[in-house]
């Protein structure tokens, strides 16, 4: 007996690589957008911040070095804190260990759980921009297209080693960890404090950061819109690291 296409659901074995992701990314993205933590996060926190940032000072300067920083903010909030301590604990609970018996294979949850993130970070960089705006903001819009292909190399970087934290360590740790290397890397790796404003010795250092490359390139886009070759090129090795070290090392279960 021959079945039909319609009859083929998600998680059915033969549904394509490609149904069962969007489908996964689907779920995921309505738990995200049901946890109120989560949403404080990616919304009210960024949005709060270039608030602060362009009320205490609006000057067009501060406000357009600002905009780019928050937006760099924000990506590394979902797309590696966020995301790290949700799977985490997912794992702990055995919520992925459920959906490891499903036909959902370990690329498929990977990818899934990244579009999902890619699409609230979507939605929070447009509250941010709109804030950004109100305030104004007035990016340079040659750079804007630039300014997409360094988010998606950033949220490719940060989303699979989110997951490479989630995969290796404990729920605790993981929210140990990713608490902690976010306030590095935001306070120390050149999101707050651009590495043009570091010693060059260690600017050189930070330049290979992850953080410093996304917000170094947003910043080259948003306020003076050139294209950020080295940023691009850090970001793209780091995110191809990540995905090929997340699908190597990442486990269902503790």
């Amino acid at each position: 007996m021959t079945m039909s296409s319609t009859e083929l659901t998600p998680t059915h074995p033969h549904t394509s690589h490609v149904t069962r992701i969007r489908a996964h990314a689907a779920w995921e993205l309505k738990l995200l957008l049901r946890n109120g933590e989560q949403l404080l996060l990616m919304f009210i926190v960024p949005v709060g911040l270039l608030l602060a940032l362009g009320l205490t000072n609006l000057s067009t300067n501060t406000i357009n070095s600002a905009v780019p920083t928050v937006f760099a903010v924000s990506i590394i909030a979902t797309c590696f804190t966020s995301l790290a301590i949700g799977t985490g604990f997912e794992r702990r609970s055995g919520a992925l260990r459920y959906l490891g018996t499903t036909p959902l294979t370990r690329f498929d949850l990977l990818a899934g759980k990244i579009i999902a993130t890619a699409t609230l970070t979507l939605m929070s960089s447009t509250a941010i921009g709109i804030t950004g705006v109100f305030l104004g903001w007035s990016p340079e819009l040659p750079g804007i297209p630039l300014a997409i292909v360094v988010a998606i190399l950033a949220i490719a970087a940060w989303t699979s080693w989110a997951m490479v934290i989630a995969g290796l360590f404990r729920a605790e740790a993981v929210l140990a960890i990713a608490n902690g290397l976010f306030l590095v890397f935001i306070m120390f790796g050149g999101v707050i404090i651009a590495s043009s404003h570091m010693p060059a010795s260690v600017a050189n250092v930070i330049d290979l950061l992850p953080s410093a490359a996304l917000a170094n390139g947003l910043r080259s886009c948003l306020e003076f819109g050139s294209l950020p070759l080295i940023p691009i090129l850090v970001l793209a090795l780091w995110a191809s690291a990540g995905i090929y070290v997340a699908r190597r090392t990442f486990k269902w279960e503790p």
